[in-house]
């Protein structure tokens, strides 16, 4: 089994941009950060598609706007056939729907291309070790989006598959806590964080930790103040 993050495997990374200039940039930016191994680069959401199926990425850097199939698009597909690989958008977009749409799709991350490389390879390791990473500007659009929402009151619907301990570690996900904050708070070790939000996502059908934050608001597990 394959230790991604743990500094004894690299992080295997796919670049996807039709933007050749970017995407040959980028590819060889990461190329030179410590820990991250990039594996291809396609020039739109097919080719994407494909390379990812043979080259198996633990990361897949994908443009929301591209030629052919959208990053959107190309996120569901290669979430279909490479399910351990983990999607992070890059883009010029600032668009909500984007956002959202990326999120429900199975993205972990969601970074828009002003951002530096060291913030794009340190997201790339937060999401290869099972968390998620947004832009800042685009995290305060979710939490404005949040607040709007109503305040928690009893749990209901498909919430109430979860145990007390999944409950817990999911308010704390939603409150932008990461995975050894969680077994801090809740002293536990963060195996055993890792093990609640696995099996919390598989009883919710979510597919990300980003999707259980919204999940969490919109049903009234929590409140964001």
């Amino acid at each position: 089994m394959r230790l991604v993050g743990t500094g004894t495997e690299p992080v295997r990374v796919l670049v996807v941009d039709d933007q050749e200039l970017f995407r040959r940039g980028m590819t060889m930016l990461l190329g030179s950060e410590a820990g991250i191994e990039v594996v291809g680069e396609a020039s739109n959401g097919v080719e994407g598609v494909e390379l990812a199926k043979s080259a198996a990425p633990d990361v897949v850097l994908l443009d929301v706007r591209m030629p052919k199939q959208s990053g959107i698009e190309a996120c569901v597909a290669i979430k279909e056939t490479v399910p351990s690989a983990k999607i992070v958008m890059l883009t010029m977009s600032d668009e909500e729907a984007d956002l959202y749409e990326a999120v429900k799709n199975g993205a972990s991350g969601y970074l828009l291309k002003d951002s530096s490389i060291e913030e794009v390879a340190q997201g790339i390791r937060v999401v290869a070790d099972g968390q998620s990473l947004i832009s800042p500007s685009m995290a305060a659009k979710l939490i404005d989006e949040f607040k709007t929402m109503s305040k928690p009151d009893k749990v209901t619907g498909a919430a109430l598959k979860l145990t007390e301990r999944e409950l817990d570690v999911l308010r704390l996900v939603a409150k932008g806590l990461s995975n050894r904050d969680v077994a801090q708070r809740l002293a536990i070790s963060e195996n055993t964080v890792k093990n609640h939000v696995r099996n919390m996502l598989e009883k919710l059908q979510l597919h990300s930790r980003m999707e259980a934050v919204m999940y969490a608001v919109r049903e009234k597990i929590v409140e964001l103040s």
